[in-house]
C-alpha cells in the first residue's frame, strides 16, 4: 500500500459510539452491549486491530475531527495523484516538475534535424537541472551565518563527502554540469560493454579511493533495459557504497529499466526529467533521443549524414 493510516479514536469515545448505535439500531439494551464489549470487541480488538498500529505511515488522532491531519491526507494524496505512476509504484523514484520549457527543450533535443550544437545546448539545460534536482536529495545539517547587515540567517550547509561516478561514454556529457554545481567534486569512471538486452561486461573502472565514505552521484543519461545501470550500481555496492547513498542521475528512462533498478534496489533515488513510452525490438528507447553520446560528442557518421540530407 501507499499509504497505511491508523486511525486512532479514544476507547472510551469508540464505546460510546458502539453503545448509540447497538441501542439505537439494533435495539439492544446496554447490560447485552457491555457484555459483548468486554467479552468479544475488546479483547479482539487489542489482539489484532491495537497491533497493526506499528506498521502505520499515519497515526490520526481524534479520528474524522482531526482536519489538521485530514488535510494533509488530502494534500499528499492530491500530490501522489499528480505523479507520473510510476511514482506512485516506486517512492524513490523522481521526476523533475515537468514545464513548457523543458517540454521544449526536451522537444528540441528528440528532433532527428536539430544541429549537435543545438543538441549539446539543450542536454547541458537539461543536465543542469536534473542534477541540481539530485543534489536536492542529498543529506543536510542547519548552519547559521552573519549577513553583511549583521543579522543572523539560517541555512543549511552542503553535504561535503560526494563524489560524481559516469557510465563511459555518454555519462561523461553529464560531467560539466556536475562540476559547474559542485567545485572540485571528485568524478569516477565506469566502462561497461553492451551488447543487446544482455552480455554486460565490465571493461573498466576507475574510482576514488574513498568513494565507500562518499555519497554517490551516478551519471549516465539513458536509463533503458537497466542491465548496464545494475552492472554499475553492484560495482558502487562491492566497493563499500551504502545502497542509500547511491543517487542514479538521467534525461529519460524506460519504464522497464526503472522497474529493473527499482525492485533491485529499493533503497537507491533514481532523478529522471522524462519516463518514455518503452523499449523496441532494440532494446532502444522509444520515442527517445537516439545515440545520446554519438549525438552529444559527435562521433555519429551516419547520424551527421541523415542531418546533412
Amino acid at each position: 500500500m501507499n499509504m497505511k493510516i491508523f486511525v486512532d479514536s479514544d476507547a472510551d469515545v469508540r464505546l460510546a459510539r458502539r453503545i448509540r448505535r447497538d441501542t439505537g439500531e439494533k435495539g439492544r439494551d446496554i447490560g447485552m452491549v457491555l457484555d459483548q464489549y468486554s467479552k468479544f470487541v475488546k479483547p479482539a480488538f487489542d489482539d489484532f486491530i491495537l497491533p497493526t498500529k506499528k506498521y502505520a505511515d499515519i497515526i490520526i488522532p481524534r479520528g474524522g475531527d482531526n482536519h489538521v491531519a485530514i488535510d494533509l491526507i488530502v494534500q499528499h494524496i492530491r500530490t501522489k495523484l499528480g505523479q507520473h505512476d510510476l511514482c506512485k509504484i516506486y517512492p524513490n523514484l523522481y521526476v523533475i516538475h515537468s514545464t513548457f520549457q523543458i517540454r521544449g527543450m526536451h522537444t528540441l533535443v528528440r528532433d532527428s534535424q536539430t544541429t549537435k550544437h543545438d543538441f549539446v545546448f539543450y542536454s547541458d539545460r537539461l543536465i543542469r537541472l536534473v542534477v541540481e534536482h539530485g543534489l536536492g536529495h542529498l543529506p543536510f545539517t542547519e548552519k547559521q551565518v552573519i549577513t553583511p547587515t549583521g543579522s543572523v540567517y539560517t541555512g543549511v550547509d552542503f553535504c561535503k563527502r560526494l563524489c560524481g561516478v559516469s557510465v563511459i561514454r555518454s555519462g561523461e556529457s553529464m560531467e560539466n554540469a556536475l562540476r559547474a554545481c559542485c567545485k572540485g567534486i571528485k568524478i569516477g569512471k565506469i566502462l561497461i560493454h553492451r551488447e543487446g538486452d544482455n552480455g554486460q561486461q565490465l571493461i573498466y573502472e576507475k574510482l576514488p579511493q574513498d568513494i565507500s565514505e562518499r555519497h554517490v552521484l551516478l551519471l549516465d543519461p539513458i536509463l533503458g533495459t537497466g542491465n548496464s545501470a545494475v552492472h554499475a550500481i553492484n560495482l558502487l555496492i562491492s566497493k563499500g557504497v551504502p545502497e542509500s547513498n547511491i543517487i542514479f542521475l538521467n534525461l529519460i528512462s524506460a519504464p522497464q529499466g526503472v522497474h529493473v533498478v527499482c525492485k533491485s534496489f529499493p533503497r537507491i533515488k533514481i532523478v529522471t526529467s522524462e519516463i518514455d513510452i518503452g523499449l523496441n525490438e532494440d532494446f532502444r528507447v522509444i520515442p527517445g533521443m537516439g545515440e545520446f553520446g554519438d549525438r552529444y560528442f559527435g562521433t555519429d557518421d551516419d547520424y551527421q549524414q541523415v542531418v546533412a540530407l
